[in-house]
């Protein structure tokens, strides 16, 4: 599922491709892609004018030059992409817009193979869709406030890798980023929260923050072709990960095989040298 890193690196490329462009037209091509709580349907917005691309967590949304936002969430393989004559056509096309600015002439899809994104027109409250309410701030917002993500936190009784999990606590963090995270502060994803100091909950959200800013320098994390950027392009942190997906392969700090458990019905990969379980 496309984390923090994958959804800014789309959201950068949509910034760079499609702001300032006009909506001349909508097509919804599949009935699960418009989200059942959407004020309106897709083709609403036709004649809006896209202003900025947004971003909190995990979601992402249009501005436009009206009162609404078009929001889209990703789920497991949602992608947009543009239509380019030097690549296939979108296998799994929901949803097609024709974007226009001036002469100029764009086909953006959300092409999405296992159906589970969406998207949905919305009203916002203070600049976030009604849909992102309850999201809180990610590391890379500006009103982010550690201290108050740290006593989110420590006040907690949850094993911390489903406390980073949680996007109520700090959004952005998913299963790939979490335990990298983890495995850069040296902590046990099975590890209760109040039992971490602030100062080692500090250290927690620092680890999130670097390993994510490196991860969108790398254009994101693809295993397959369920993520790619607006261009249809991989992103290479993959081959920079030290935890996930290398169960029994050596920890690149001790050596000691990786090791996969289940915490809270997710999959974990940690080193049993350097974090230990308390």
């Amino acid at each position: 599922m496309p984390e923090l890193p994958e959804v800014e690196t789309v959201r950068r490329g949509l910034a760079s491709l499609v702001v300032g462009y006009r909506i001349a037209g909508v097509e919804e091509l599949h009935p699960r892609v418009r989200k059942p709580s959407s004020i309106a349907p897709l083709t609403a917005i036709t004649g809006a004018t896209v202003v900025e691309i947004n971003r909190r967590g995990k979601f992402l949304w249009f501005v436009l030059d009206g009162p609404q936002v078009l929001v889209a969430h990703l789920g497991m393989s949602g992608q947009f992409l543009l239509t380019l004559d030097d690549r296939p056509a979108p296998r799994h096309p929901r949803a097609a817009f024709q974007m226009r600015k001036g002469r100029k002439r764009e086909e953006l899809i959300f092409n999405d193979q296992r159906t589970f994104g969406w998207l949905s027109v919305e009203s916002t409250v203070d600049g976030i869709p009604t849909s992102a309410l309850h999201i809180a701030k990610d590391p890379f917002d500006s009103g982010f406030v550690q201290s108050d993500a740290v006593n989110e936190y420590a006040r907690r009784n949850m094993k911390i890798k489903s406390a980073l999990l949680n996007q109520e606590i700090m959004s952005g963090v998913g299963n790939i980023y979490a335990d990298e995270t983890l495995w850069r502060a040296r902590v046990h994803p099975e590890t209760i929260t109040r039992d971490l100091s602030k100062r080692k909950i500090n250290l927690i959200i620092e680890s999130a923050i670097e390993v994510m800013s490196e991860a969108v320098g790398k254009g994101g994390t693809s295993f397959d072709d369920l993520y790619v950027n607006i261009n249809g392009e991989s992103g290479f942190f993959e081959q920079s990960l030290s935890a996930y997906a290398r169960t029994d392969q050596p920890c690149e700090r001790c050596g000691t095989p990786i090791k996969r458990i289940l915490v809270g019905q997710r999959s974990s990969h940690f080193c049993p040298r350097c974090q230990r379980k308390p």
